[in-house]
């Protein structure tokens, strides 16, 4: 097994949108719940830091293998998706360098329902961080992965996949980011 130390450094805003059940106040209005609770949408680690859901860093990975449709030389039609997925682990939630306290409101319309195009929409106010750099370490448990290859993904994974939510691979702008291996482990 490999580990690969990356310190992942923002290209755009990440705009996080994770589900949080907070209890509504008695004759609280949908707004003002909104205007209150904003912020549990983030992913905010022990120590009050932002931190990168392991998964959805994972899964940019191996979009990013996807996305590419490269090859694995010598291995016929193989693509680099597969041993990404299963070839590489994430084990914790890398945490950013910054706080709850640094996260920005951004209000936007969104649908009531949560699907592109369905009808009614709601005023939604998402927890954005303008900039951010995080440190993350991969296991690399497959051997055909060096580490020119896991760094090429990652760096595409950074620039034509993105993370959370408004990312560039679902038509956005936020969540890019480049990547750099400070240490590499065989």
């Amino acid at each position: 097994m490999k580990t690969a130390t990356v310190k992942l450094t923002s290209a755009s805003p990440l705009t996080q949108s994770r589900k949080h059940d907070s209890p509504k106040l008695p004759k609280e209005l949908p707004d003002a719940y909104e205007h209150r609770t904003w912020k549990n949408k983030a992913h905010i680690g022990k120590n009050g830091r932002v931190t990168l859901p392991a998964f959805g860093l994972k899964m940019a990975l191996v979009d990013a293998a996807k996305y590419s449709g490269d090859q694995i030389p010598g291995k016929g039609k193989s693509t680099w998706t597969k041993k990404f997925m299963s070839g590489v682990l994430l084990l914790d939630n890398p945490e950013t360098n910054r706080t709850a306290d640094d996260l920005i409101p951004v209000g936007i319309n969104a649908n009531s329902d949560g699907v592109r195009g369905s009808g009614k929409r709601v005023h939604r106010i998402m927890p954005t961080l303008d900039e951010w750099q995080a440190t993350a370490m991969f296991h690399i448990v497959d051997d055909i992965i060096t580490e020119d290859v896991f760094l090429r993904y990652l760096t595409m994974a950074g620039q034509f996949i993105g993370i959370g939510q408004y990312r560039v691979q679902n038509g956005g702008m936020n969540g890019r980011f480049s990547a750099e291996i400070i240490n590499w482990q065989e």
